[in-house]
């Protein structure tokens, strides 16, 4: 693989590491994501786009216990140029929930030199433990993520959007036993893509059947899914089709992302208190769905 770049870890564990502990520690599969629209803040901050880093973080602070991992989505901060209230927010997460991954949602895919940079970005200005990525370009515009050593990267595979139909489900004729593309992209991340283990694949929670199906092509790899919540996915359904365990221990993790539904739970003053409501409900609903 050439060169390997070591960042500084959670007590050296890999991404895999800390959200199997996460799992343990704050018994949820939950992730919340962080997806701060200005228009759609609380009274007092409503509009106000210096204000994504007060109110994120008062998300954080009310949730941390409650989640598996957080998810901040880079485009929610850089269309209001907050880049560097984003670069402010991971920092307040490393030092409130230090247990709890970062996942930086940002579905990069290019090649070369510029994948080094995108990797570069969410590795080492942001200091994220996984990443997002889109796979199409090939292994060679994954590889460059690769290289941070216990990092993670998540492919995506079947998303929620119902124009994942327009290729994810179609077949591959030169591909033996033709399988559907997604099903070949999980396969690659089970399989020779996945070097160092740190490969994850995205499967949206609208496609239980087909959760189930990239978790029998890939029985190990960490699934993100999103789309429980406002996109209406369903929450047990989700687990049931994805989460596996043996002997008491995941085996097959998943982290299960609510984003609108937590956010923007209340409109007043106590958003930060209703979040944390909302979060403990998906969290016990999930929690319940492994039984």
């Amino acid at each position: 693989m050439g060169w390997i770049v070591r960042v500084s870890y959670n007590h050296g564990m890999t991404f895999l590491d800390m959200l199997r502990a996460a799992e343990r520690q704050n018994g949820s599969l939950l992730c919340v994501g962080l997806d701060p629209e200005p228009a759609k803040f609380p009274a007092g901050l409503k509009g106000d786009s210096r204000k994504i880093y007060d109110f994120c973080a008062a998300i954080v602070d009310a949730t941390a216990d409650l989640v598996i991992a957080f998810k901040p989505q880079i485009a929610y901060f850089a269309a209001h140029r907050a880049e560097d209230q984003l670069e402010k927010l991971i920092a307040h997460m490393r030092r409130a929930a230090p247990q709890v991954p970062i996942i930086l949602d940002a579905k990069r895919g290019d090649i070369g030199s510029t994948a080094e940079q995108y990797a570069r970005e969410a590795f080492e200005r942001y200091g994220a433990d996984a990443v997002t990525l889109s796979p199409f370009m090939g292994f060679d515009s994954v590889m460059p993520y690769l290289k941070y050593e216990g990092k993670g990267a998540f492919l995506l595979c079947r998303t929620s959007n119902p124009g994942g139909d327009d290729f994810q489900n179609q077949h591959l004729a030169d591909v033996p036993g033709q399988p559907r593309l997604y099903e070949h992209i999980a396969a690659l991340a089970q399989g020779p893509w996945n070097l160092n283990g740190q490969l994850g694949l995205v499967v949206g929670a609208t496609y239980p059947a087909e959760i189930e199906r990239v978790r029998a092509v890939a029985p190990t790899v960490p699934l993100l899914i999103p789309g429980v919540g406002a996109q209406g996915g369903d929450a047990v359904a989700t687990v049931k089709a994805g989460w596996r365990a043996a002997g008491g221990e995941t085996t097959a993790p998943i982290v299960v992302n609510s984003s609108r539904a937590v956010l923007y739970a209340s409109a007043g003053e106590d958003f930060a208190a209703a979040a944390r409501r909302e979060a403990l409900k998906t969290r016990d609903v999930l929690e319940a769905a492994k039984a």
